[in-house]
């Protein structure tokens, strides 16, 4: 699982099935004191693949869901998702989120996954950690 955002921290960590994201916070090192943790659920149990921003204090963040699971939905499609969908996917912060989007105004969409690899700043070892967490239907 990964912790993003306002961590001391910030990176992937493993942790045993059932552990709660409480412990995966406290992983990466606690919160900033400029974080702002109101949105976490301390209690949910982590799950393989999940990823957890933390955002700065007064950061805009849509009320969602911390966690994903390997089901069909909560795949990332990367012809549609907004800058914010994008960045919750690992290594993917906000330039790489603005090209992504930039390159499918420009080109046309996605036909395949492996055209991310066509965006400036992707190469073959990011692809390789995103490509089971993308669609481009």
């Amino acid at each position: 699982m990964e912790v993003k955002g306002a961590v001391k921290k910030p990176g992937v960590y493993e942790l045993s099935e059932g552990a709660r994201v409480l412990k995966a916070i406290e992983m990466a090192g606690g919160y900033l004191a400029s974080s702002n943790s109101n949105h976490i659920n301390h209690a949910e149990r982590v799950k393989d693949e999940m990823v957890i921003y933390v955002p700065l204090e007064g950061e805009e963040v849509e009320e969602m869901s911390i966690s994903t699971s390997s089901s069909q939905s909560s795949l990332v499609n990367i012809n549609n998702a907004d800058a914010a969908g994008l960045t919750t996917l690992p290594g993917i912060g906000a330039a790489k989120a603005e090209a992504i989007i930039s390159y499918r105004e420009q080109s046309g969409g996605f036909k395949e996954k492996k055209d991310l690899t066509k965006v400036t700043g992707i190469g073959q070892k990011t692809y390789e950690k995103l490509e089971p967490l993308i669609t481009v239907k």
